[in-house]
């Protein structure tokens, strides 16, 4: 039996840590809800600071492409920027109602766009590696099958033929035999009556 591979410290970490897997929706949900968490936590706290919200959304965009369904990878790069906006309107401040507010979030999302594009360029760069993955154990396994399905195949017509015997050389007439001639060959059915 051959030893197995050594496993990274970091390796088991990871592994470690909990793995659960979104739907597309669930993901979104989950991005959202944190972000505006974060939104309103950052306000709380540190005065609506965009710095610590920018720097803070880009592991939520990794985690949640890291945590949805394979199935449904193509949502995270999707649900990731909505989530930002909508985090980002606790910090957006704005006065004189709603068209004020609107308007500071607006401008939070113009002027911070560089955080928006980099956690949805991580979401889509982790989707993506996750689809190529995926792609390529179905190929193996698919290879796999048809590999075990010959295998099989010939097992099976193996079996069916049942044993052979080689074909030896055919034994020399002692002296004194006679050697018949080939008789005219009648077939089963007819033999049989």
């Amino acid at each position: 039996m051959a030893p197995r591979p050594r496993v990274s410290p970091l390796t088991q970490r990871l592994r470690r840590l909990p793995n659960p897997r979104f739907t597309g929706l669930g993901a979104g949900l989950f991005a959202t809800a944190t972000m505006l968490g974060v939104g309103f936590l950052d306000r709380l706290l540190l005065d609506g600071a965009p710095l610590v919200y920018g720097v803070l959304f880009l592991p939520v965009s990794a985690v949640t492409a890291l945590w949805v369904r394979t199935a449904d990878l193509v949502t995270a790069p999707i649900s990731v920027p909505i989530a930002f906006a909508v985090g980002a309107y606790p910090i957006a401040g704005g006065t004189g109602g709603f068209g004020g507010q609107t308007m500071a979030l607006v401008t939070t999302l113009a002027v911070h766009a560089g955080w928006l594009y980099g956690g949805t360029l991580i979401a889509g760069l982790i989707a993506s590696v996750r689809k190529v993955r995926q792609m390529a154990r179905r190929q193996n396994a698919r290879e796999a099958a048809v590999r075990a399905g010959a295998i099989r195949a010939g097992a099976t017509a193996y079996r069916a033929a049942g044993p052979r015997t080689s074909p030896g050389p055919s034994p020399r007439p002692g002296p004194g035999a006679r050697s018949r001639a080939p008789g005219p060959t009648v077939p089963r059915a007819v033999r049989r009556g």
